[in-house]
């Protein structure tokens, strides 16, 4: 399952728990924090409690689990990251104060009701991957400075110090 798939499946998770005003922001590409961010409305302190135990407790099921939480002791806002996606479970009262929509509004609000389109990746044929690989050897570069004791250059090739040494003879 893909992050999508998960935050969508948490949505409507809290969507069943009779969660308030759910949003899914689409991050992707635009924030390092996360791909998507979950937002809903609990009405109170045990409706929080209920609606972040039945994300975490479904999740879990499936093997996707909590890699940090915050807001355990808060009677307003609870937060659990998922890794690719975090889950803001608030009463009205924080959610207008902190209005995180605003702070997210960079990104897109997707539908979590509809079903995630899977998205197939076309493999490649193993004879162009041949090609990328050999078009990918790394080829090593040679330099023309000349070093002042040998006075070859660093390919190996010897300079010419005829001219040099017929002179300094003459003279």
């Amino acid at each position: 399952m893909n992050t999508k798939e998960l935050v969508c499946l948490a949505a409507r998770l809290a969507d069943d728990k009779k969660a308030e005003n759910i949003k899914v922001i689409d991050l992707c590409g635009l924030s390092s924090l996360c791909d998507y961010v979950l937002i809903v409305t609990a009405n109170s302190k045990p409706h929080l409690d209920a609606v972040e135990e039945e994300i975490s407790k479904k999740l879990k099921e499936i093997g996707v689990y909590k890699l940090n939480r915050d807001g355990s002791e808060s009677n307003l806002w609870r937060v659990s990251d998922y890794g690719g996606f975090l889950a803001h479970i608030m009463l009205q009262e924080a959610r207008d104060f902190y209005a995180l929509e605003k702070i997210f509004s960079f990104g897109k609000e997707i539908d979590y009701k509809k079903p995630v389109k899977k998205t197939v990746k076309k493999k490649t044929p193993a004879k162009s991957t041949k090609k990328v690989a050999a078009s990918s050897k790394i080829t090593k570069k040679t330099t023309r400075k000349t070093t002042a004791k040998s006075g070859t250059k660093k390919t190996g090739k010897k300079i010419s110090t005829k001219k040099t040494a017929s002179k300094a003879t003459q003279k």
